[in-house]
């Protein structure tokens, strides 16, 4: 959404607020007009905090912005080959653990400072997958799982797709497995069917159950004609005969 709009759009919040309690303010009037002024004032008051409300939200959710795109560079950062001594003009980590560690410490920040804004909603998705680059599983579940109840669902759904993850690396594939078909059964924009429906076939594979991979293959493959997709299918199904 560009600026302009969502600036109207607080603006039309406002405005409805403020009119709601001028309304409110005329009709109380009527039986006490002795007290008016009062009323005036109050709803004067009330606009303001209002008022300050939103561009304090606002403020915030720039900062938080600004915070969530320098920890997001931060993953980006290339790290250097073993022996390569760093370079002043080109940042970079010297290990993926040191780089994983620092995005995490920033991303932490954001949910701390700007706990009710969408950086940070975000920033505890990101929490959860460099925790699983650090090995600590526990609390890449405990984040993944919070973000995974969020009412966007396309967010939502990556938060369950790196969530069956940590339950393969913590040997709980039934729960992978339940996640897979939850996604399969609610695609979005961010994890597909197909892209479930792969990993739910690749997961039946690992954990010995030929069965159950070949169908979605042969469902893939029937879904999905002349496209690298059913090509991908028909390599694992030769890999099952």
């Amino acid at each position: 959404m560009r600026a302009e709009t969502r600036h109207q759009l607080k603006e039309d919040r406002f405005s409805t607020a403020t009119i709601h309690a001028a309304e409110v303010t005329a009709h109380w009037s009527v039986e006490h007009k002795s007290t008016l002024t009062y009323g005036a004032i109050a709803v004067v008051v009330l606009a303001a905090i209002i008022g300050g409300s939103w561009y304090y939200f606002n403020q915030q959710d720039l900062k938080a912005s600004m915070s969530f795109s320098q920890a997001i560079r931060t993953m980006d950062t290339p790290v250097r080959p073993a022996n390569m001594p760093p370079q002043p003009d080109q940042p970079s980590f010297a290990s993926s653990k040191e780089r994983a560690t620092e995005a995490h410490k920033q991303f932490q920040a954001i949910v701390d400072q700007y706990p009710h804004t969408r950086s940070a909603e975000f920033s505890r998705y990101f929490l959860g997958l460099t925790s699983v680059d650090l090995g600590d599983n526990a609390s890449a579940e405990k984040d993944l799982n919070a973000v995974a109840s969020s009412h966007n669902s396309d967010l939502s759904s990556l938060a369950k797709f790196a969530l069956a993850s940590v339950y393969l690396n913590t040997n709980r594939t039934n729960d992978a497995i339940n996640i897979y078909k939850d996604l399969i059964a609610k695609p979005t924009a961010t994890v597909s069917k197909t892209t479930a429906q792969v990993q739910l076939a690749s997961t039946y594979q690992a954990a010995n159950q030929p069965l159950e991979a070949k169908k979605i293959y042969q469902q893939l493959q029937k879904d999905n004609p002349n496209t690298q997709i059913a090509q991908l299918a028909a390599s694992k199904l030769a890999e099952l005969k």
